[in-house]
């Protein structure tokens, strides 16, 4: 047996080898839409076999008495190089075969554990959350604070509820916190009659998590006065809530004392500030917390306030599983771009750099 049949045979082997290895490295890499094209890879071993039979009839050996008179280079780097183009034979069609297979990425079903809660924010937004104990006073300071714990809390459905002497949603619960955030910088005092409902707007906050579905449902109640308006008592705001399972965290927005707050309003609309006592009913906001199973903070600057929040964000952490889906994709296209360049490079080898002359 010649050298060059010898090469023949070893590039065959490697090729079937190769192309059983590719099928091997990629079969559990994916999940395949038509697999019986799996079973045209059996041509491969019958093509080496042909290929080792016919390479000695087409070109067979030749003795010439002066044959040193040539310039033939038969060294084995170029007999190597004959035996290529069917190396890349067989890869280009292994490659072809898995692409008309449809190679697609796995479906996954996983169980992840998440944060999930529903929290809706009841904001006062009566004049005297502009008074300046808190910088720049204590609704922006509040509605800063109340913004960082959003975006710290990207699973949960967060809505928006303000009042003054009458309560409006300003926005339901979503899990758009960009939509959420941008309409917090809309609050302002005196959107609607003055005075302070902590009972109509604790209402509407419960009003909106009624018909929740989630494991937990959690109200933020923030305000700094006592209650002086509204048709619901805040005691029977908290029962509501107490029968459907909602807890109340009350936040009492002041600082103890006296501080600089609005008492009249100039022609303009400016207000006109004064020293004022601080009056926040601390035992109401403590008995409807309790009645809920929440807790009543106080908070008496900017730092404390944000504090409170960090707090309850730790307290709120209800673990849910959740499945997640992944959807298929399909990759046959990168093993069939992989295949062109190999029979492109087949070709160019075989009819251009290996050019035979019969």
């Amino acid at each position: 047996m010649s050298r060059q049949q010898i090469i023949g045979i070893v590039i065959a082997m490697m090729g079937t080898l190769m192309a059983t290895g590719l099928w091997l490295y990629f079969r559990d890499s994916y999940s395949y839409h038509s697999p019986e094209w799996f079973y045209f890879l059996l041509a491969i071993p019958i093509s080496a076999v042909y290929h080792v039979w016919s390479s000695t009839r087409r070109f067979p050996k030749v003795q010439l008495p002066a044959l040193n008179q040539f310039p033939v280079d038969g060294s084995l780097l170029n007999e190597i190089g004959v035996q290529l183009p069917f190396l890349l034979r067989s890869l280009a069609l292994t490659f072809m075969i898995i692409a008309l297979a449809r190679p697609q990425s796995q479906s996954s079903w996983q169980n992840v554990t998440t944060e999930g809660i529903d929290i809706v924010i009841a904001m006062d937004i009566s004049a005297s959350m502009l008074a300046q104990d808190f910088k720049p006073n204590r609704l922006e300071s509040s509605k800063e604070v109340a913004t960082k714990f959003i975006k710290g809390r990207p699973n949960d459905r967060i809505g928006l509820v303000v009042y003054e002497g009458e309560s409006f949603t300003q926005c339901p619960l979503t899990s758009d916190h960009q939509v959420l955030t941008n309409l917090f910088k809309d609050i302002k005092s005196g959107l609607v009659q003055g005075g302070t409902a902590i009972g109509l707007g604790l209402a509407n906050a419960v009003n909106r998590l009624r018909d929740s579905e989630a494991i937990s449902k959690v109200v933020i109640l923030m305000t700094d006065g006592e209650n002086n308006a509204g048709a619901i008592a805040p005691i029977t705001a908290a029962e509501i809530a107490l029968s459907y399972g909602i807890r109340v965290y009350t936040i009492g927005v002041g600082s103890r004392g006296r501080a600089l707050s609005p008492v009249a309003m100039y022609p303009d609309g400016r207000y006109k500030y004064d020293m004022v006592d601080v009056k926040i009913d601390d035992e109401l906001m403590k008995e409807i917390a309790t009645m809920t199973g929440g807790s009543y903070y106080r908070a008496t600057d900017g730092e404390a306030l944000r504090q409170i929040f960090t707090e309850i964000d730790q307290l709120e952490r209800s673990k849910i599983n959740v499945t997640e889906h992944s959807r298929r994709a399909e990759k046959y296209y990168w093993f069939a771009a992989m295949a062109s360049v190999l029979f492109m490079a087949e070709f160019l080898l075989k009819y251009l750099l290996l050019r035979t002359v019969p």
